[in-house]
């Protein structure tokens, strides 16, 4: 099993422990995670259902799809958490760890989405909203 790693936003408000599924982090290039972050998209980290939250009270979650919603500190704005509103994962954002450069850069998704104006160095799987969705839907079977 994987340590619990522990995280936070910039004023302290929201501190948090999570185990990550493994050392990786993904890149979301869609048009919603581009305008949270207000950079080249999210950098998250699947942790599924292992995120504890110590600050609770300062949180707030925007309900941004039908499915899903993106958490912030509602006290300094750091972007936290991208997760299900049913609670059935979480990915939290690299960034907000205490330690964001233990991740190795894996992923990309919606690719197809990201603008030309920048791009990646590292080596990544890439995969287009089409190519996800279609991913998700097939380990719901």
């Amino acid at each position: 099993m994987a340590d619990r790693m522990k995280g936070g936003c910039i004023c302290g408000a929201v501190r948090f422990s999570a185990v990550p599924k493994d050392h990786e982090m993904g890149a979301c290039h869609c048009g919603l995670c581009r305008r949270w972050t207000g950079g080249a998209g999210f950098l998250g980290v699947e942790c599924g259902v292992s995120v504890e939250v110590e600050g609770e009270p300062a949180l707030g979650v925007y309900k941004s799809s039908e499915y899903g919603e993106r958490v912030f500190c509602s006290t300094c704005g750091s972007t936290l958490f991208w997760r299900m509103q049913d609670g059935s994962d979480t990915v939290v954002s690299s960034q907000a760890f205490d330690e964001p450069g233990s991740f190795r850069f894996a992923s990309e998704i919606f690719i197809d989405e990201k603008p030309d104006n920048y791009a990646f160095a590292n080596d990544t799987k890439k995969m287009t909203s089409a190519e996800f969705f279609a991913a998700i839907a097939s380990q719901q079977d």
